[in-house]
């Protein structure tokens, strides 16, 4: 189990990496040459490690490749937990996720300082490289684990009940605005339809089509990100272009079908009305939050815990999707700003939420839903009935089919029939038990004999 949990992720991200590099090599009839160099690189690129070529710096890289390799990694780990399984064997599975990543990574740090000499591809930073790496799979495993044992995880850090209701409020609100973000972003895809067939000019085959496709579904989560920032308000930045729901900076950005999607022209006067989305995200996340909490307007700190975890998250997701982009420069979100702009509305509205639900939805006093219900599904035996215990499932059958579980009969002790004989004695008790506060006597004394008939000899057992 332990070997394909550190073998199988690593071996088919690594598969996907080759088959897309040679693909785009073959296409473009470049030079196989530097072919390892490439498949190093876009190992590195896939997990958000930094890479020069030549003299362009490349930080601004594609998220979802990094979500599927994340993904794959957690769903193993997930389904390699046993519910027995102590912290020693999760530190197995944690590490077995990591050796096989990192090893690939080793292997690719040493290609690209060969290959150097023949592509324009400077080594990258190692302990970078391993960090990257290392941390996006650890994420993934983490992920993963936690998804299978979400009770047995918040016992073991023994969370207040405020902090794990913030927690899942704050899962909630993130995934409502990414899922807004990404209606967003299609909606206005659709609107700037005409201008993507100038994005193609420079495909030169149907290759070239095919992979200007994939770039853009590559950088999808990257562009969905940056519209977060839009939505609440901070705005975004590509390159020297910037957009926010009050005003739109031109400037050149990459020829992308992605691309297509960013407006160009000045902002229109209804644009303000896209802030109501984080605020209606914010006002719903605060009404689950009255439901699965007792938050007061007093004491909403479930409320709070919630708006904060929700912005770190998505300042780390923007930390991440964004970066330098060769000579267009930076882009993503200004997270300082963002930060504060996206707590201050998630916090604000989600108050407003939570008193809404205490006035009318679940007023002051009413039982509250737990947030059991919410990850009590987890811990059913979904997991256990995939590949890696179906081969094995027999064993326990036959395990709990042994016979010496099936002889009870020898454990319950010999077959006989016991009588209880009880006589109430009205006799004043010997026995006064002095105390702080006086004496006590108990009046009634129940003496009861266990006459016990057709006994066998060797076992006759007399007591009174």
């Amino acid at each position: 189990m332990l070997l394909l949990v550190a073998a199988r992720p690593t071996t088919y991200a690594l598969v996907a990496v080759v088959v897309l590099i040679l693909a785009a090599l073959l296409s473009s009839g470049s030079n196989l040459a530097g072919t390892s160099g490439a498949i190093a690189a876009g190992w590195l690129a896939a997990h958000q490690v930094p890479l020069v070529i030549g003299k362009t710096s490349l930080e601004l890289l594609p998220l979802l490749p990094t979500g599927l390799f994340a993904w794959a990694t957690g769903r193993d780990c997930a389904r390699a937990v046993e519910p027995d399984s102590s912290r020693a064997d999760l530190g197995w599975i944690v590490g077995a996720a990591l050796a096989g990543p990192l090893l690939v990574t080793a292997v690719c740090l040493a290609v690209a300082e060969d290959a150097s000499g023949v592509v324009a591809l400077h080594p990258p930073n190692t302990l970078a490289a391993f960090g990257w790496v290392g941390g996006v799979h650890l994420v993934g495993a983490a992920g993963g684990i936690a998804s299978r044992s979400r009770r047995r995880l918040f016992t073991l850090l023994r969370l207040p009940d405020w902090a794990i209701a913030g927690t899942f409020g704050a899962g909630r609100t993130v995934v409502r605005l990414l899922t807004c973000a990404t209606a967003v972003v299609v909606v206005s895809f659709l609107a700037h339809w005409s201008r993507i067939g100038d994005t193609f000019h420079t495909a030169g085959n149907a290759a070239g089509v095919l992979g200007l496709i994939l770039l853009s579904l590559a950088y999808l989560p990257n562009v969905v990100i940056a519209t977060v920032g839009v939505l609440v308000g901070s705005g975004a930045q590509f390159g020297d272009a910037s957009i926010g729901v009050f005003s739109v900076v031109g400037g050149p950005i990459p020829a992308v079908p992605l691309m297509a999607a960013v407006p160009t022209g000045p902002a229109e006067g209804w644009w303000p009305v896209l802030l109501l989305i984080p605020a209606a995200v914010g006002v719903l996340g605060g009404i689950d939050i009255g439901r699965t909490s007792h938050d007061r307007a007093a004491a909403p700190w479930a409320t709070l815990t919630s708006a904060g975890v929700a912005t770190v998250t998505l300042v780390l997701l923007g930390a991440v999707a964004g970066g330098v982009l060769g000579t267009f420069g930076q882009f993503g979100l200004d997270l300082p700003i963002f930060a504060v702009v996206a707590f201050g509305w998630l916090a604000l509205t989600g108050y407003v939420g939570l008193v809404f639900a205490r006035w009318i939805v679940v007023p002051i006093g009413a039982p509250v839903t737990g947030y059991d219900d919410e990850y009590a599904d987890y811990d059913d035996d979904d997991y256990y009935e995939d590949d890696y215990y179906d081969d094995d499932s027999d064993q326990y059958d036959d395990h709990y089919e042994d016979d010496h579980y099936d002889d009870y009969d020898d454990y319950a002790g010999p077959d006989f029939e016991v009588e209880l004989d009880g006589e109430l004695v009205d006799e004043q008790p010997a026995i006064v038990t002095s105390g702080a506060a006086g004496s006590y006597s108990f009046p009634d004394i129940v003496d009861a004999e266990v006459v016990e008939a057709d006994l066998p000899e060797s076992d006759r057992v007399d007591g009174r």
